[in-house]
């Protein structure tokens, strides 16, 4: 009588097991900008460190533009001024479009879905909190206020920002600052109007 288990082979790996797959590619320039170019890899508090950056941006903004009155664009017979707000803005709207596509790549290439060293979202965050600052030249007081209000409401997280988190990818890496930011915004526009 023949035995009626198939000959298997003596060997427990596989040939698919046992030749390397592709090898996964590092997307070093999605995670030189998804880290804010190394400040998420600090130790301790990167958040901090990429609001800060976002700080830097906005201060520099402010410094060069507000005293030219903003910046002038010629094309041609066209002619368009663009004030410091406005350079805020566009700046604010570049870095999160970008912040979307390089988080979504480190959070992937890293398996994780909002990997701590990604900082791109704090600096777009902190941005979004001068929004609150309007057309005035800012002084050292409103920048550090709109840090201030920025990290309270980033680590706070108050509605829709805990919830924005579950957005796939990306963009919910990105939408609670965004919204953090959203807030801040609106308590600088307040102390400001009330003569803060």
């Amino acid at each position: 009588m023949s035995d009626p288990t198939p000959n298997l082979p003596t060997s427990t790996t596989s040939n698919a097991a046992a030749s390397p797959g592709p090898a996964i590619k590092k997307p070093r320039i999605s995670l030189a900008l998804a880290t804010a170019f190394g400040l998420g890899y600090l130790p301790k508090a990167p958040g901090t460190f990429g609001s800060l950056a976002g700080v830097a941006l906005a201060a520099l903004i402010y410094l060069r533009f507000l005293r030219y009155n903003g910046i002038d664009i010629y094309l041609h017979d066209f002619f368009v001024m663009i004030p410091a707000q406005g350079i805020i803005i566009l700046l604010a709207t570049l870095i999160s479009a970008i912040g979307v596509l390089v988080a979504s790549q480190t959070a992937s290439y890293l398996g994780k879905k909002d990997p701590q060293i990604v900082v791109i979202d704090e600096v777009s965050g902190q941005i979004i909190a001068y929004f609150g600052i309007g057309a005035a030249a800012p002084n050292w007081k409103y920048l550090l206020l709109g840090f201030i209000l920025f990290r309270v409401f980033d680590i706070w997280k108050p509605f829709p920002a805990r919830q924005a988190e579950s957005l796939p990818g990306g963009l919910g890496i990105m939408a609670d600052d965004w919204i953090a930011g959203i807030y801040a915004a609106l308590g600088l526009w307040a102390a400001r109007a009330m003569g803060l």
